[in-house]
Protein backbone atom coordinates (compact mmCIF):
# COMPACT_ATOMS: atom_id res chain seq x y z
CA UNK A 1 0.00 0.00 0.00
CA UNK A 2 1.17 3.40 -0.84
CA UNK A 3 2.38 5.56 2.23
CA UNK A 4 -0.09 8.69 2.70
CA UNK A 5 1.57 11.75 2.01
CA UNK A 6 2.19 13.98 5.27
CA UNK A 7 1.89 18.21 4.76
CA UNK A 8 2.44 20.08 7.65
CA UNK A 9 0.81 23.23 7.71
CA UNK A 10 1.64 26.42 9.49
CA UNK A 11 -0.39 28.71 10.09
CA UNK A 12 -1.45 30.92 13.11
CA UNK A 13 -2.52 34.33 14.96
CA UNK A 14 -6.51 35.12 13.45
CA UNK A 15 -8.84 33.52 11.35
CA UNK A 16 -7.88 35.14 9.17
CA UNK A 17 -5.26 33.11 8.37
CA UNK A 18 -6.18 29.53 9.60
CA UNK A 19 -9.59 29.26 8.35
CA UNK A 20 -8.04 29.61 4.50
CA UNK A 21 -5.44 26.95 5.98
CA UNK A 22 -8.25 24.62 7.01
CA UNK A 23 -10.04 24.84 3.77
CA UNK A 24 -6.78 23.74 1.79
CA UNK A 25 -6.39 20.73 4.47
CA UNK A 26 -10.09 19.68 4.17
CA UNK A 27 -9.10 19.23 0.19
CA UNK A 28 -5.52 17.48 0.91
CA UNK A 29 -7.61 14.93 3.71
CA UNK A 30 -10.17 14.40 0.80
CA UNK A 31 -6.94 13.03 -1.51
CA UNK A 32 -5.83 10.55 1.45
CA UNK A 33 -3.15 13.14 2.63
CA UNK A 34 -2.02 13.35 6.31
CA UNK A 35 -2.44 16.77 7.77
CA UNK A 36 -0.68 18.25 10.41
CA UNK A 37 -0.78 21.97 11.33
CA UNK A 38 1.78 23.97 13.26
CA UNK A 39 1.15 27.18 14.88
CA UNK A 40 1.11 29.00 18.13
CA UNK A 41 -1.27 29.98 20.80
CA UNK A 42 -4.07 32.09 19.25
CA UNK A 43 -7.08 31.27 16.83
CA UNK A 44 -5.27 28.17 16.00
CA UNK A 45 -5.84 26.42 19.18
CA UNK A 46 -9.25 26.48 19.21
CA UNK A 47 -10.04 26.21 14.90
CA UNK A 48 -7.59 23.89 14.45
CA UNK A 49 -8.74 20.74 16.91
CA UNK A 50 -12.41 21.69 15.78
CA UNK A 51 -11.27 20.80 12.40
CA UNK A 52 -10.18 17.33 13.41
CA UNK A 53 -6.37 18.06 13.01
CA UNK A 54 -3.25 17.73 15.40
CA UNK A 55 -1.94 20.97 16.39
CA UNK A 56 1.61 21.19 17.11
CA UNK A 57 2.48 24.81 18.79
CA UNK A 58 5.51 27.13 18.69
CA UNK A 59 5.98 30.07 21.04
CA UNK A 60 6.29 33.23 18.79
CA UNK A 61 4.73 36.28 18.43
CA UNK A 62 4.54 39.24 15.96
CA UNK A 63 7.55 41.51 15.61
CA UNK A 64 6.60 45.18 17.07
CA UNK A 65 7.16 47.29 14.57
CA UNK A 66 6.90 50.90 17.75
CA UNK A 67 8.80 48.96 20.57
CA UNK A 68 12.27 47.45 20.09
CA UNK A 69 12.17 45.95 23.42
CA UNK A 70 9.37 43.77 22.32
CA UNK A 71 10.77 43.48 19.10
CA UNK A 72 14.13 42.09 19.59
CA UNK A 73 11.76 39.59 22.37
CA UNK A 74 10.28 38.46 19.01
CA UNK A 75 13.34 37.96 16.90
CA UNK A 76 14.55 36.20 20.00
CA UNK A 77 11.89 34.01 19.91
CA UNK A 78 11.87 33.46 16.50
CA UNK A 79 15.38 32.10 16.42
CA UNK A 80 14.46 29.55 19.14
CA UNK A 81 11.02 29.04 16.99
CA UNK A 82 13.07 27.61 14.03
CA UNK A 83 14.86 25.14 16.44
CA UNK A 84 11.72 24.23 17.78
CA UNK A 85 9.93 23.63 14.35
CA UNK A 86 13.24 21.83 12.86
CA UNK A 87 12.61 19.40 15.72
CA UNK A 88 9.20 18.90 14.87
CA UNK A 89 10.00 18.75 10.77
CA UNK A 90 12.35 16.26 11.60
CA UNK A 91 9.80 13.82 13.83
CA UNK A 92 7.26 14.38 11.14
CA UNK A 93 9.41 13.73 8.44
CA UNK A 94 6.56 15.90 5.94
CA UNK A 95 6.91 15.68 2.38
CA UNK A 96 5.46 19.14 1.86
CA UNK A 97 5.36 21.94 4.15
CA UNK A 98 2.69 24.94 3.56
CA UNK A 99 2.96 28.49 4.51
CA UNK A 100 -0.44 29.73 5.32
CA UNK A 101 0.49 33.38 6.95
CA UNK A 102 1.05 34.54 10.61
CA UNK A 103 4.15 35.16 12.13
CA UNK A 104 4.64 30.88 12.51
CA UNK A 105 4.24 30.23 9.20
CA UNK A 106 7.42 32.36 8.74
CA UNK A 107 9.20 30.28 11.32
CA UNK A 108 8.01 26.99 10.33
CA UNK A 109 9.01 28.37 6.63
CA UNK A 110 12.32 28.74 7.64
CA UNK A 111 12.97 25.74 8.98
CA UNK A 112 11.15 24.07 5.96
CA UNK A 113 14.16 25.54 3.54
CA UNK A 114 16.82 24.78 6.62
CA UNK A 115 16.05 21.22 6.37
CA UNK A 116 15.08 21.60 2.50
CA UNK A 117 11.46 20.23 2.78
CA UNK A 118 9.42 21.42 -0.24
CA UNK A 119 7.45 24.56 0.45
CA UNK A 120 4.58 26.05 -1.00
CA UNK A 121 3.56 29.71 0.56
CA UNK A 122 0.53 31.55 0.22
CA UNK A 123 -0.25 34.97 0.51
CA UNK A 124 -3.55 36.28 1.39
CA UNK A 125 -3.04 40.17 0.82
CA UNK A 126 -2.23 42.67 -2.10
CA UNK A 127 1.59 42.36 -1.50
CA UNK A 128 3.92 39.43 -0.05
CA UNK A 129 4.51 40.06 3.40
CA UNK A 130 7.89 40.23 5.15
CA UNK A 131 7.90 36.02 5.50
CA UNK A 132 6.88 35.45 2.39
CA UNK A 133 9.03 37.98 0.59
CA UNK A 134 12.34 36.49 2.76
CA UNK A 135 11.00 32.88 1.56
CA UNK A 136 9.47 33.16 -1.63
CA UNK A 137 13.25 32.47 -3.01
CA UNK A 138 13.29 28.86 -1.37
CA UNK A 139 9.78 28.01 -2.08
CA UNK A 140 8.42 25.69 -5.43
CA UNK A 141 5.38 28.16 -5.37
CA UNK A 142 3.80 31.46 -4.14
CA UNK A 143 0.17 30.80 -4.18
CA UNK A 144 -0.99 34.55 -4.46
CA UNK A 145 -5.14 35.75 -3.73
CA UNK A 146 -4.29 38.94 -5.94
CA UNK A 147 -2.00 39.16 -9.09
CA UNK A 148 0.92 41.22 -7.78
CA UNK A 149 3.19 43.37 -9.94
CA UNK A 150 7.08 41.83 -10.52
CA UNK A 151 5.43 38.68 -9.22
CA UNK A 152 4.30 37.32 -12.51
CA UNK A 153 7.30 34.59 -13.05
CA UNK A 154 7.09 30.61 -13.13
CA UNK A 155 7.57 30.48 -9.32
CA UNK A 156 3.98 32.51 -8.36
CA UNK A 157 0.39 31.58 -9.50
CA UNK A 158 -2.53 33.56 -8.52
CA UNK A 159 -5.08 31.38 -7.05
CA UNK A 160 -7.19 33.37 -5.06
CA UNK A 161 -7.65 32.95 -1.19
CA UNK A 162 -9.00 29.84 -0.13
CA UNK A 163 -12.43 29.73 1.85
CA UNK A 164 -14.66 26.86 2.43
CA UNK A 165 -17.90 26.05 0.97
CA UNK A 166 -20.02 28.55 0.04
CA UNK A 167 -23.26 28.13 2.27
CA UNK A 168 -26.09 26.89 -0.09
CA UNK A 169 -29.49 26.33 2.50
CA UNK A 170 -30.80 29.89 2.41
CA UNK A 171 -33.81 28.64 4.18
CA UNK A 172 -32.14 26.90 7.12
CA UNK A 173 -29.75 29.50 7.07
CA UNK A 174 -32.49 31.97 7.90
CA UNK A 175 -34.55 29.70 10.20
CA UNK A 176 -31.11 29.28 12.30
CA UNK A 177 -30.59 32.81 12.38
CA UNK A 178 -34.68 33.13 13.30
CA UNK A 179 -35.16 35.45 10.28
CA UNK A 180 -38.91 35.69 8.45
CA UNK A 181 -38.33 35.18 4.41
CA UNK A 182 -39.04 38.84 3.79
CA UNK A 183 -36.93 40.13 6.12
CA UNK A 184 -34.12 42.56 4.91
CA UNK A 185 -30.86 41.58 6.49
CA UNK A 186 -27.31 43.45 7.05
CA UNK A 187 -24.62 41.78 8.30
CA UNK A 188 -21.79 43.55 10.33
CA UNK A 189 -18.44 42.05 11.15
CA UNK A 190 -14.86 43.32 11.29
CA UNK A 191 -12.76 40.10 11.60
CA UNK A 192 -12.20 37.69 14.91
CA UNK A 193 -11.08 40.22 16.72
CA UNK A 194 -13.86 42.80 15.66
CA UNK A 195 -13.19 46.41 14.71
CA UNK A 196 -14.25 48.86 17.25
CA UNK A 197 -15.06 51.66 15.06
CA UNK A 198 -17.41 50.04 13.26
CA UNK A 199 -18.65 47.78 16.12
CA UNK A 200 -19.39 51.41 17.76
CA UNK A 201 -21.08 53.46 14.24
CA UNK A 202 -23.17 50.02 13.95
CA UNK A 203 -25.07 49.80 17.29
CA UNK A 204 -25.81 53.82 17.08
CA UNK A 205 -26.75 53.73 13.42
CA UNK A 206 -28.99 51.01 13.13
CA UNK A 207 -30.37 51.62 16.89
CA UNK A 208 -33.88 51.70 14.66
CA UNK A 209 -35.26 49.24 13.04
CA UNK A 210 -36.55 51.25 10.62
CA UNK A 211 -33.48 52.74 10.35
CA UNK A 212 -32.18 53.93 7.06
CA UNK A 213 -33.98 51.98 4.62
CA UNK A 214 -36.81 54.06 3.29
CA UNK A 215 -40.58 52.75 2.72
CA UNK A 216 -41.45 50.84 -0.81
CA UNK A 217 -40.25 48.01 -2.88
CA UNK A 218 -36.87 48.31 -2.57
CA UNK A 219 -36.07 44.31 -2.04
CA UNK A 220 -33.40 42.49 -1.04
CA UNK A 221 -30.75 41.15 -3.67
CA UNK A 222 -31.80 37.63 -3.68
CA UNK A 223 -34.72 36.75 -5.99
CA UNK A 224 -36.85 34.70 -3.24
CA UNK A 225 -36.90 37.31 -0.72
CA UNK A 226 -40.08 39.89 -0.36
CA UNK A 227 -39.98 43.46 0.93
CA UNK A 228 -41.74 44.61 4.24
CA UNK A 229 -43.40 48.10 2.87
CA UNK A 230 -42.96 49.64 6.26
CA UNK A 231 -38.89 49.62 5.50
CA UNK A 232 -37.68 47.28 8.88
CA UNK A 233 -34.70 45.17 8.98
CA UNK A 234 -32.73 42.91 10.69
CA UNK A 235 -28.95 43.21 11.46
CA UNK A 236 -26.57 40.42 12.47
CA UNK A 237 -23.94 41.53 14.07
CA UNK A 238 -20.87 39.30 14.93
CA UNK A 239 -18.72 41.87 17.36
CA UNK A 240 -15.73 39.77 17.55
CA UNK A 241 -14.70 38.85 21.58
CA UNK A 242 -12.60 41.83 22.74
CA UNK A 243 -15.77 44.37 22.69
CA UNK A 244 -18.74 42.41 22.88
CA UNK A 245 -18.60 43.07 26.28
CA UNK A 246 -18.22 46.51 25.98
CA UNK A 247 -21.36 46.69 24.02
CA UNK A 248 -25.32 46.01 23.90
CA UNK A 249 -27.84 45.10 21.28
CA UNK A 250 -30.48 48.48 21.04
CA UNK A 251 -33.49 46.03 19.99
CA UNK A 252 -35.26 42.84 19.40
CA UNK A 253 -34.01 43.33 15.53
CA UNK A 254 -30.44 43.68 16.50
CA UNK A 255 -28.65 40.09 17.05
CA UNK A 256 -24.87 40.87 18.34
CA UNK A 257 -23.00 38.11 19.02
CA UNK A 258 -19.28 38.09 19.56
CA UNK A 259 -18.75 35.47 16.60
CA UNK A 260 -20.79 33.20 14.76
CA UNK A 261 -19.44 29.50 13.62
CA UNK A 262 -20.22 28.54 10.33
CA UNK A 263 -20.04 31.56 9.18
CA UNK A 264 -21.16 31.28 5.39
CA UNK A 265 -24.29 31.03 6.72
CA UNK A 266 -24.60 34.31 7.97
CA UNK A 267 -23.44 35.60 4.67
CA UNK A 268 -25.84 33.77 2.83
CA UNK A 269 -28.65 35.31 4.55
CA UNK A 270 -27.76 38.94 4.06
CA UNK A 271 -28.64 41.43 1.74
CA UNK A 272 -25.77 44.07 2.64
CA UNK A 273 -22.51 43.58 4.57
CA UNK A 274 -20.49 46.00 6.56
CA UNK A 275 -16.97 44.51 6.90
CA UNK A 276 -13.23 45.33 6.88
CA UNK A 277 -11.33 44.48 4.18
CA UNK A 278 -9.22 41.50 5.18
CA UNK A 279 -9.12 38.41 3.13
CA UNK A 280 -12.38 37.76 3.87
CA UNK A 281 -13.44 39.91 0.67
CA UNK A 282 -13.09 36.62 -0.67
CA UNK A 283 -15.72 35.13 1.20
CA UNK A 284 -17.90 38.12 0.73
CA UNK A 285 -17.34 37.50 -2.99
CA UNK A 286 -17.40 33.29 -2.65
CA UNK A 287 -21.46 34.06 -1.35
CA UNK A 288 -22.12 37.06 -4.04
CA UNK A 289 -23.09 39.60 -1.57
CA UNK A 290 -22.32 43.55 -2.11
CA UNK A 291 -20.49 45.51 0.44
CA UNK A 292 -19.90 47.86 2.25
CA UNK A 293 -15.84 48.19 3.36
CA UNK A 294 -14.27 50.28 5.82
CA UNK A 295 -10.72 49.20 5.86
CA UNK A 296 -8.35 49.00 9.01
CA UNK A 297 -6.16 52.24 8.50
CA UNK A 298 -3.50 50.73 9.73
CA UNK A 299 -2.58 47.28 8.24
CA UNK A 300 0.86 46.11 6.32
CA UNK A 301 1.47 47.79 3.75
CA UNK A 302 -1.95 49.45 3.94
CA UNK A 303 -3.17 46.27 2.15
CA UNK A 304 -7.11 46.73 3.59
CA UNK A 305 -7.47 49.35 0.94
CA UNK A 306 -5.74 47.46 -1.75
CA UNK A 307 -8.67 45.08 -1.10
CA UNK A 308 -11.54 46.98 -0.94
CA UNK A 309 -10.56 49.05 -3.97
CA UNK A 310 -10.09 46.14 -6.28
CA UNK A 311 -13.70 45.20 -4.69
CA UNK A 312 -15.03 48.83 -5.83
CA UNK A 313 -12.97 48.76 -9.26
CA UNK A 314 -15.10 45.63 -9.70
CA UNK A 315 -18.54 47.14 -8.85
CA UNK A 316 -18.82 44.96 -6.22
CA UNK A 317 -18.11 47.39 -3.02
CA UNK A 318 -18.47 50.90 -1.91
CA UNK A 319 -15.90 52.20 0.22
CA UNK A 320 -16.05 54.65 3.40
CA UNK A 321 -12.71 55.30 4.49
CA UNK A 322 -12.35 54.39 8.52
CA UNK A 323 -11.60 58.05 9.47
CA UNK A 324 -14.77 59.22 7.74
CA UNK A 325 -16.64 56.51 9.41
CA UNK A 326 -19.61 58.41 11.98
CA UNK A 327 -23.24 56.56 12.79
CA UNK A 328 -24.59 59.43 10.35
CA UNK A 329 -22.43 58.60 7.32
CA UNK A 330 -23.21 54.81 8.15
CA UNK A 331 -26.83 54.98 8.47
CA UNK A 332 -27.10 57.25 4.92
CA UNK A 333 -24.61 55.30 2.94
CA UNK A 334 -26.43 51.80 4.03
CA UNK A 335 -30.05 53.12 3.50
CA UNK A 336 -28.70 54.70 -0.06
CA UNK A 337 -27.59 51.20 -0.93
CA UNK A 338 -30.58 48.94 0.33
CA UNK A 339 -33.07 51.54 -1.26
CA UNK A 340 -31.76 51.17 -4.48
CA UNK A 341 -32.40 47.83 -5.42
CA UNK A 342 -31.04 47.62 -9.18
CA UNK A 343 -27.42 48.59 -7.72
CA UNK A 344 -27.62 45.89 -5.13
CA UNK A 345 -28.47 43.23 -7.82
CA UNK A 346 -25.79 44.50 -9.71
CA UNK A 347 -23.17 44.76 -7.03
CA UNK A 348 -24.05 41.03 -6.09
CA UNK A 349 -23.17 39.80 -9.44
CA UNK A 350 -19.84 41.64 -9.40
CA UNK A 351 -19.06 40.22 -6.25
CA UNK A 352 -19.78 36.54 -7.52
CA UNK A 353 -17.90 37.04 -11.08
CA UNK A 354 -14.88 37.87 -8.51
CA UNK A 355 -15.32 34.53 -6.82
CA UNK A 356 -12.67 31.78 -6.78
CA UNK A 357 -14.46 28.65 -5.40
CA UNK A 358 -11.36 26.11 -6.54
CA UNK A 359 -8.64 28.23 -4.28
CA UNK A 360 -8.12 25.50 -1.83
CA UNK A 361 -8.30 22.87 -4.49
CA UNK A 362 -5.62 24.19 -6.72
CA UNK A 363 -3.31 24.83 -3.95
CA UNK A 364 -3.60 21.59 -2.38
CA UNK A 365 -2.86 20.51 -5.60
CA UNK A 366 0.68 22.41 -5.27
CA UNK A 367 1.32 20.70 -2.38
CA UNK A 368 0.70 17.21 -3.57
CA UNK A 369 3.01 17.98 -6.34
CA UNK A 370 5.45 19.31 -4.19
CA UNK A 371 5.48 16.29 -2.40
CA UNK A 372 5.90 13.60 -5.26
CA UNK A 373 2.44 12.61 -5.64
Amino acid sequence: MTKAPRIVIAAGGTAGHVVPALAVADALRADGADVVFVGGERAERELVPAGGYELRTLAVEGISRTNPLKAARAVAKAGAGVVRAGSILRELRPDAVMGGGGYVAGTVGAAAALRRRPLVLTEADSHLGISNRALARFARRVCLAFPLEHRDGERYRVTGRPVPPPATDRAAARARFGLAEDDVVVLVFGGSLGARSINEAAVAAFADPAGPVPAGPVGPVAPEGGRPADGRFRVLHAAGRRDFDALSAPGTHYDLRPYIDGFGEALLVSDLVVARSGGSVFEIAAHGRPALLIPYPHAAADHQTANARWMERHGAAVIVPDGELTAERLRQEVGALLADRDRLAAMAAASADLARPHAAREIADELLSAAGV
